[in-house]
């Protein structure tokens, strides 16, 4: 089984900003891995990297076991990407995009026809085959556009925020859509949606102003946070007096109470004896990035 391996990456643009700051980590290239921050943690950077579209100021990387920096024309034959500012070409319809891009890459010409049909067969796009992408919806382009990558049979696939803009039924779609390539294939994707890394990812990294702050499956990430539940109560209800915890209120007023096992259930039997409503579950992904980043994080 491959690896992905980052060595110290750094990247420092000409402006003095540093996007990247020393990122060392090693996941399995199987299932999906989504790398989780705020706009500007330097999310994109990574990914470009890895991608070999740009070089880092220092550190290194490889991808089952082909060096970003010395072999990254072999690397190339073996990873796909789909960037975040990617767009369709109006005056093209999905399946001259697709078979375009598997020529460019070097398919055969009945290769690629194939291809590009077994390609939006599977991604359901067969009935807009033909149709000019000018007249698409913004789900079924980004639709096309993974369509694109996953024709070429390459077997990593970098994705940064596919989902960006899209209404949540067509985000949901493209869920499913990765989720099943996500069975025989390496998803690397980005995303600011902590309910799309949450839902997709099976092991989830944390960027925060350059720096890797964690890296692990969403149980490993709950075992490691400082506390593991969360409660909540409407608003104007009274918090009861904590031996271990962290109180927040949240923009519709209710509060949170994020704590640890046994003070949650003291909690629980607390609120239920004086008729308070309320629930309690496990942190979510989303409480945990607040507690990594920080309030201002949460606020925002």
């Amino acid at each position: 089984m491959g690896k992905l391996e980052c060595n110290g990456l750094t990247k420092v643009y000409e402006d003095k900003r540093k996007a990247l700051d020393d990122v060392s980590f090693t996941v399995e290239t199987n299932g999906i891995f989504g790398l989780i921050g705020r706009n500007g943690a330097g999310k994109t950077t990574l990914i470009r990297i890895l991608a070999t579209e740009l070089e880092p100021t220092a550190g290194t990387a490889s991808i089952n076991g082909f060096d970003i920096l010395t072999q990254e024309n072999k690397l190339r034959e073996k990873i796909a990407i789909v960037p975040q500012e990617a767009r369709t070409i109006r005056w093209m319809t999905p399946k001259q995009t697709v078979f375009s891009y598997l020529l460019w890459r070097g398919y055969s010409y009945n290769e690629a026809k194939r291809l590009a049909d077994e390609s939006l067969a599977k991604l359901g796009l067969e009935q807009y085959a033909n149709v000019l992408n000018s007249r698409l919806s913004g789900g079924t382009k980004r639709k096309v556009l993974i369509a694109t990558v996953t024709a070429s049979e390459a077997e990593i696939i970098f994705l940064d925020e596919p989902t960006t803009g899209l209404d949540p039924i067509s985000r949901r779609e493209l869920w499913e859509i990765l989720r099943g390539l996500g069975r025989d294939r390496f998803i690397f994707l980005t995303t600011h949606y902590l309910e799309e890394a949450e839902q997709l990812a099976d092991r989830i990294g944390t960027l925060k102003d350059g720096k890797l702050v964690s890296i692990g499956t969403l149980s490993e990430l709950r075992k490691s946070s400082r506390y593991q539940y969360s409660i909540k109560l409407p608003p104007k209800a009274l918090v009861p007096t904590l031996k271990d915890g962290e109180v927040t209120l949240g923009k519709s007023g209710y509060t949170q109470i994020m704590t640890n096992e046994d003070e949650a259930f003291r909690l629980a039997r607390l609120l239920s004896e004086q008729g308070v409503k309320f629930s309690i579950t496990p942190v979510t992904l989303d409480d945990i990035f607040f507690h990594l980043v920080g309030q201002k994080a949460r606020d925002e």
